[in-house]
């Protein structure tokens, strides 16, 4: 069973709103910069620095990191990892950097994608943006910008579709269908 949590509207709203929170924080698109967590946040990511550009009438940099080497539990999470390279092409040092991921839990993919960022320079300051936050976390990160927060069963899979028909939904695992 799938229930829909965001549709199109919805997103586009949520990212127009958490650009603008953005901007406001960082006191204009000066120094920031946006990098998105592959896979979930690089095309939210895109969209965000977008809905920031046309705010500022500035481009920002964009970047994305890729975690795989940097996770903690690597070995139990990632079978069968798609690894691709991180792509930084400016330096976050002294830079507003925010982090962007669609579906915040756990905190160790934030963590991770800290950890990879940190390599590339050392950001003035790194904020977190995350579409929905399903709660969950194992460790104290938490979104500084948020599109929406959402009770969730353990069990359950949220599911965020950034394309040609923007949604994202809830997909009841099979013993909670059974409830």
């Amino acid at each position: 069973m799938t229930e829909v949590l965001l549709d199109a509207d919805a997103i586009g709203r949520a990212i127009r709103r958490m650009a603008s929170e953005i901007v406001e924080a960082s006191r204009g698109a000066g120094s920031l910069a946006i990098v998105g967590i592959r896979r979930g946040g690089v095309v939210l990511s895109e969209r965000l620095a977008a809905a920031v550009a046309e705010q500022e009438g500035t481009k920002v940099p964009t970047g994305l990191v890729d975690i795989a080497f940097y996770r903690d539990d690597a070995a139990t999470a990632l079978p069968d990892p798609k690894i691709g390279p991180s792509h930084l092409p400016f330096d976050p040092t002294g830079m507003d950097v925010v982090l962007v991921d669609d579906v915040l839990q756990t905190g160790r993919t934030v963590r991770a994608a800290i950890d990879c960022l940190l390599d590339y320079g050392r950001p003035r300051r790194v904020w977190l943006a995350a579409l929905l936050d399903r709660g969950g976390r194992e460790l104290p990160i938490a979104a500084d910008f948020l599109g929406r927060r959402i009770e969730v069963a353990p069990g359950a899979k949220v599911r965020v579709e950034l394309g040609e028909t923007d949604r994202a939904w809830l997909q009841l695992a099979p013993s909670e269908e059974a409830r």
